[in-house]
């Protein structure tokens, strides 16, 4: 591939995913990692995209479709009755890590009672217990992509590759019988090192991740054991995931079933 279409391609990426790894971009347009820094060192110059470490972003997004502020206004009553009913399932004094979802946000807003540990690339998770002593808060390395309010990068997949807790909480954009998936494969990267550092891991979904399928694979049903959703979600997928060993909670305004 020529240079000018290898630059073409890759910008037109970043203008739909927004920030990318060189690794993605690299297998994107089939070369080198140093051909591909090489490219966007001169679309900088153009003031299409800003370097970062370990990957690079776009510098005027069109839109405020990934931002947290945003995407925290779907579906926001579901996600308070999700966070509050994965909240009850967590045991006092455990090590957690939280991933930077928006609805991950809602659980974090219920668990000062529990005292836990937590390990997180969020910002708004980290800053939510920023001053609060009863909370200890260990935040990810990696570079920070403020409008999700997330670390991303080779150092936030290391620091999560050397951590050990006791439950993953994650969000991800869709579920489906083939498994679970999300919208960026930074993202992914550092979820796969969550997954793999939590002795349980749980998803929490509203019902419009279901039956969903976003971008990227994540993970399968097998590396799941616990989803807590809303009572939108369709019956004959919370049934086959039970039947595929998938604890389902369904969050209520009483309690989670």
């Amino acid at each position: 591939m020529q240079p000018e279409a290898r630059q073409q391609k890759i910008e037109e990426f970043l203008q739909r995913a927004e920030f990318a790894s060189l690794e993605e971009l690299s297998e994107l347009v089939d070369a080198s990692t140093s051909t591909v820094r090489r490219d966007l060192q001169l679309l900088e110059t153009r003031g299409a995209v800003r370097r970062t470490h370990g990957g690079a972003r776009l510098v005027n997004p069109r839109s405020d479709e990934f931002a947290f502020a945003a995407r925290d206004t779907h579906e926001l009553d579901e996600k308070e009755l999700i966070g509050r009913a994965c909240a009850e399932r967590i045991k006092p004094n455990q090590s957690l890590i939280l991933d930077a979802g928006t609805t991950v946000f809602h659980v974090a807003r219920h668990l000062e009672a529990k005292s836990p540990q937590i390990i997180t690339n969020s910002l708004p998770v980290a800053n939510l217990f920023a001053s609060n002593p009863r909370v200890e808060v260990l935040v990810s390395g990696g570079v920070i992509y403020p409008r999700l309010g997330v670390l991303v990068g080779p150092l936030a997949v290391e620091s999560f590759s050397k951590m050990h807790a006791d439950v993953a909480i994650m969000s991800s954009g869709g579920i489906t019988t083939d498994g679970i998936t999300n919208s960026h494969g930074l993202l992914i990267d550092i979820q796969r090192a969550m997954i793999a550092a939590a002795r349980q891991v749980i998803f929490c979904l509203d019902h419009t991740k279901f039956d969903r399928r976003s971008v990227s694979f994540l993970c399968s049903l097998e590396d799941v054991d616990l989803i807590v959703t809303d009572a939108g979600a369709p019956p004959a997928l919370m049934a086959e995931l039970r039947g595929r060993g998938v604890e389902v909670v369904v969050a209520s305004g009483g309690s989670s079933t």
